[in-house]
This record gives C-alpha cells, sequence and structure tokens, in this order.
C-alpha cells in the first residue's frame, strides 16, 4: 500500500512540476501534455523490456523458447489489460472493447491517478493532464512489444475513464 501512495504523490507532483515550469504558452499550445505522455512513454517502454527479460528466462527454462509469446494484437492487449495494469496500478482494466479492426478501448472504473480529485465535475477539464503520463505509458509498452499505436484517454465521469488504443498499422 505505501508503495501506491508513493507512486500516486510522484505522479502529481510531476504533473504539478512540469506545469509549473513550463511558460505559458506551452501551456496553452498542450507542451506540457506532450511531455508528461513522453516519459509514460519511456516508463512503459522500460516496464515492458523488465517483463519481456523476466519471461524470456521463463521461456528458456521452459523450452518453449521459439513459440511465439503472444499469437495476435489482441492477447497483447489481453497482455496489457491483465498483468501491465496489475503491475502498474494493482488492478486489472475493467473492461476491454475492440472493434476487430485495430482500435480498443480500455476502460478503468476507478481509475487511480483520478481518485484523489473530486467525483464531481468541477475537475473534469484537468483530467487531462493525469492522463497524459498514462497514454505514453501504454503506448511505450505497446512500442516495446512490437506495436506502432496512438493512445487517447477521455473521462466523462470521474473516476472512471476510458483508453482508446489505434493500432497503427506499417
Amino acid at each position: 500500500m505505501a508503495d501506491e501512495a508513493l507512486f500516486l504523490l510522484l505522479h502529481n507532483e510531476m504533473v504539478s512540476g512540469v506545469y509549473k515550469s513550463a511558460e505559458q504558452g506551452e501551456v496553452e499550445n498542450g507542451r506540457c501534455i506532450t511531455k508528461l505522455e513522453n516519459m509514460g512513454f519511456r516508463v512503459g517502454q522500460g516496464l515492458i523490456e523488465r517483463k519481456n527479460t523476466v519471461l524470456l528466462l521463463v521461456d528458456l527454462f521452459r523450452f518453449t523458447k521459439d513459440t511465439a509469446r503472444f499469437k495476435d494484437e489482441l492477447d497483447i492487449m489481453k497482455f496489457i489489460c491483465k498483468d501491465f495494469w496489475t503491475t502498474v496500478f494493482k488492478k486489472q482494466i475493467d473492461n476491454l472493447r475492440t472493434n476487430h479492426q485495430g482500435i480498443y478501448v480500455l476502460q478503468d472504473n476507478k481509475f487511480r491517478l483520478l481518485t484523489q480529485m473530486s467525483a464531481g465535475k468541477q475537475y473534469l477539464e484537468h483530467a487531462s493532464k493525469y492522463l497524459a503520463f498514462t497514454c505514453g505509458l501504454i503506448r511505450g509498452g505497446l512500442s516495446n512489444l512490437g506495436i506502432k499505436s496512438i493512445v487517447t484517454a477521455e473521462v466523462s465521469s470521474m473516476p472512471a475513464c476510458k483508453f482508446q488504443v489505434m493500432i497503427q498499422k506499417s
């Protein structure tokens, strides 16, 4: 529980620090969101890299090195929703939907990075600040799994949010 509190505090300070150090023009044209998203991207890549190393060692131990860990992109998205999300947020995604054409929607009904904010609508306009890092986290994780994507987030009622992942075909 203490590590979760530390992560929440670190995330809040990161968002606050990026916005405090920004000039007015950077805030207005979205550069702060981009900075936070890029930070998340690098962290997501690192988490998958570490997890892949552990999985490769397990695969070698089980002599299944030559078999694919994921048979398709849906399997990768399930991995993100279960294992990856649990590693970062201590719970699985509540709902995964797809149109089977490269668009996935990951829904978290009680997103931990928004639960500290009011459940009312007065903070809804600030939610994007607190979702940018996670959008990058997802995109970075997918990138290290060989999937190029665009990740966006939306909040209609706090603390629930939806992350839309659009897979980019090469």
